[in-house]
């Protein structure tokens, strides 16, 4: 791949990459710190987060994944869309059925507006990519 098409991709790998590095930290601190993030939440004691936490450090590897790729494809680009958004609407339903502490709802809907971002940044990313595509 030569650099010019490296350079076209670059906002769309950089976006992947950073989503990437949230993903793990936000894991491993889940499955880190379980316990105190279930009561810090407001949720039951009962509840376990650490499906969340190893469902976030497995999507981190797949991010990582299509970042490296010399090329990366934009149907990979837009799984990532794809589930960011699903994660944005979850958080959004989530807030409404669940009793979270007010630092809870805080703390779901800053991550959702981070999620967000990301999810934005990768498809202006796509956009980028496809305009350059198309004046080539």
């Amino acid at each position: 791949m030569n650099q010019a098409n490296k350079e076209q991709q670059n906002l769309l790998r950089r976006a992947l990459t950073g989503n990437a590095v949230f993903s793990i930290l936000s894991g491993a601190a889940i499955l880190l710190a379980g316990r105190s993030l279930v009561k810090f939440l407001g949720l039951p004691d009962k509840v376990s987060l650490a499906i969340v936490g190893i469902s976030l450090i497995m999507y981190s590897v797949i991010l990582l994944l299509f970042a490296r790729k010399p090329k990366i494809k934009v149907s990979n680009a837009w799984i990532a869309v794809m589930l960011d958004g699903l994660w944005v609407a979850g958080s959004c339903v989530l807030l409404l059925v669940v009793s979270f502490s007010v630092a809870g709802k805080w703390t779901v809907a800053l991550v959702a507006e981070l999620v967000l971002a990301f999810a934005v940044l990768q498809w202006l990313g796509i956009r980028q990519t496809r305009k350059k595509d198309h004046h080539a």
